[in-house]
């Protein structure tokens, strides 16, 4: 009888709906092209929310998420470090907890996503970079060619020890990318940028005002040279 009674009380507790951002969420972007798979990790820690987004399909991976909030149902995140115009989501979670309704905005464009929780969360950090001699530190300017010309900037800084580097699109309304990996070996600098699965590998020159190399991004390489703009 006790056991019977014990079994009634158990299949009349409620469960408890899921409803925090923790996981590792899942969704299609429709586009002209195909639909393009995100990958968004979100995890708290006693300092706040932590977040990376992985785009397969462009080969970017841990690219890092910041203004993560949550209230109320509502949550909202962006690309770190892409300025004005980041890629951002702002979405509503279900009652259950494993799915997050939205839209994502790009460049003052709005399409609906649906994410769904699939897992644990597996947030990847962004990794501090060696510094860099001081020949590199400054601001560089050079044309990425590949169909049309882009003009870009490298702005390449030591900071509390360890090297940071940006990206900014000049004819692509100023957008910053962030450069997650710097390694400089000798005269040879290499860079990561997983936001946009490209890459650049490029050597200074002799009186040290000019990089020569390639930009290479999804399995396209063009050459790419940086000048060394006055101060």
């Amino acid at each position: 009888m006790k056991l019977r009674i014990l079994a009634a009380i158990l299949l009349c507790v409620p469960a408890v709906a899921q409803t925090t951002l923790r996981g590792h969420w899942t969704g299609d972007i429709e586009t002209p092209g195909g639909n393009i798979t995100l990958e968004v990790d979100l995890d708290q820690t006693l300092s706040g929310w932590i977040g990376s987004v992985s785009i397969p399909a462009q080969g970017a991976k841990g690219i890092a998420l910041e203004g993560i909030t949550f209230k109320d149902g509502k949550a909202t995140f962006r690309i770190r470090g892409a300025g004005a115009q980041a890629p951002a989501f702002t979405g509503t979670i279900s009652p259950d907890g494993q799915s997050l309704t939205g839209e994502f905005v790009q460049a003052a464009s709005f399409t609906p996503l649906k994410l769904v929780r699939t897992g644990e969360a597996k947030v990847e950090l962004p990794k501090s970079s060696p510094p860099v001699a001081p020949e590199f530190v400054g601001t560089w300017e050079g044309t990425i060619e590949a169909g049309v010309k882009l003009r870009v900037q490298l702005v390449l800084a030591n900071v509390f020890g360890a090297s940071e580097a940006t990206l900014i699109s000049l004819d692509q309304g100023g957008s910053k990318i962030p450069v997650n990996t710097v390694a400089q070996q000798g005269t040879k600098l290499r860079l990561k940028v997983d936001s946009v699965g490209g890459g650049y590998e490029g050597e200074l020159s002799a009186d040290k005002t000019q990089l020569t190399g390639s930009w290479t991004q999804q399995g396209t390489t063009v050459p790419l040279v940086f000048k060394k703009a006055a101060k």
